[in-house]
């Protein structure tokens, strides 16, 4: 069966989203240095040490990206906005310049029809801040608060909706503990902090959006399908405790004030001193819409040999992969949209606010064929559909990429985009999965 548009709710929400320092070129506009800056400076983090100083060059080129989308038949853009380019220290003084971007990007949007969807933070801790702890900080929620209300006193009032952090285990957990993104740090005390101070982060910028009367606000959570490598009680436990800090840490603190118990036997003893009474006045409090982030699954099983927690190894799977390894898993997104409908939210609004696949795209006769992402799209539309038809109150759908950009670790080897960029030139062309997308999504 092919889908179209037509097979989704009236006003099922169709977009495209990038985020600030992978696309807009942080050495423009007056923006500061973030700890990606310095993560990528330091040798053997960040392939070919590249970072996020001209990336897509969106700060300059926003119209034409945002034409791409006007003329795709989308419906919203997914972006976010630059703690360091609005607040170049983190705290004080004021740019001037990034709020002004940040205006007539908002402007821009409408003019196109565009629904303009905000997520505050998207991974940019401002250097300067990072100096002081980051988010292992006892009062960095503070300092994200404060961030919050100047860049939505300049732009709240025209936003679709608002998201306080994505991916909050990226943030805390790959970050901190793994050390696989900035600020590569591994440290389970730091890890468990982190993980903590994020949430009490979003919980400050809830609270301070309510007290200025926004609604339409969420926060956007990444889930990775967890699976056993076998029956055995111990490869069992492996999975349950991946699926405990990945998938169920973050749910279970906003929807039920509490931390899943698999994961405090790593962390209970590093866990910030007080940290109980945040459940209450920051963490444990509706949301108007839950974010869902998926793209792939990994299989577990008990590591013998491990002596440090959580003993866990991945297990190869037999499934195709992307460019960036990752299995092929559309059930997983299916599984995670009813789990968080049946078990977390109920009838809340859900948006997957980000699906997609890298894939090593080659320009050829001026056009970008990528069957590949084609059938990947394809594949996770049916998986939304048929959580939709299962009774998941599921309101949207925002692909990512728009754009080829700035993969983060992978620095520009990796492309997730529907659009080619052609990192000399800057380029834009159009793959054959945009042109399928924008036939699916026409209203002829």
């Amino acid at each position: 069966m092919t889908l179209t548009r037509n097979d989704f709710p009236e006003g099922f929400l169709f977009g495209a989203a990038t985020a600030a320092y992978q696309v807009e070129g942080h050495g423009f506009g007056g923006a500061g240095p973030t700890h990606w800056d310095t993560f990528a400076a330091t040798p053997g983090n960040v392939v070919r040490s590249e970072d996020g100083s001209r990336a897509c060059d969106q700060y300059h080129r926003y119209g034409e990206d945002f034409d791409l989308l006007m003329e795709g038949n989308f419906d919203a853009y997914r972006f976010s906005t630059s703690w360091a380019r609005v607040l170049p220290e983190g705290r004080g003084q004021v740019n001037e310049a990034g709020l002004d971007y940040y205006d007539r990007l908002t402007d821009a949007l409408l003019e196109r029809g565009l629904k303009p969807c905000q997520t505050l933070y998207h991974w940019e801790m401002p250097a300067a801040l990072a100096d002081l702890g980051g988010w292992t900080h006892p009062d960095v929620h503070n300092w994200f608060g404060d961030y919050v209300e100047v860049i939505d006193g300049r732009i709240g009032d025209r936003m679709e909706s608002i998201a306080t952090i994505n991916e909050p285990w990226c943030v805390a957990f790959l970050s901190h503990f793994y050390g696989a993104h900035a600020p590569g740090m591994r440290d389970i005390r730091a890890t468990a902090r982190a993980m903590h101070h994020v949430l009490k982060a979003h919980g400050e910028a809830m609270n301070r959006l309510r007290a200025k009367g926004r609604d339409n606000l969420g926060i956007v959570l990444n889930f990775d399908y967890c699976e056993a490598a076998t029956e055995d009680p111990k490869d069992q436990k492996a999975a349950a405790t991946a699926d405990a800090i990945f998938n169920r840490w973050f749910i279970e603190a906003i929807t039920k004030g509490t931390y899943p118990s698999e994961a405090m036997e790593g962390f209970e003893a590093h866990m910030p001193k007080g940290w109980q009474a945040d459940m209450k006045s920051h963490i444990n409090q509706p949301l108007d819409w839950l974010g869902v982030n998926y793209y792939t699954r990994h299989i577990h099983a008990h590591d013998p040999a491990a002596t440090a927690w959580p003993p866990n190894r991945d297990v190869p799977g037999h499934r195709a992969t992307t460019q960036m390894g990752w299995e092929v898993y559309p059930e997983g997104l299916h599984h995670f949209i009813t789990r968080m409908s049946d078990k977390y939210v109920g009838d809340l609004p859900i948006y997957v606010t980000e699906n997609g696949m890298a894939w090593e795209d080659h320009i050829l006769n001026g056009a970008v064929n990528d069957p590949e992402r084609c059938d990947f799209i394809k594949s996770h539309l049916a998986a939304m559909k048929k959580s939709i038809d299962d009774g998941a109150n599921l309101k949207g759908f925002f692909y990512w990429s728009l754009l080829d950009n700035y993969e983060w670790a992978e620095g520009y080897e990796k492309r997730f985009g529907i659009v080619h960029v052609d990192f000399d030139t800057l380029k834009r062309t159009p793959k054959a999965s945009y042109h399928m997308l924008k036939e699916f999504l026409s209203r002829d």
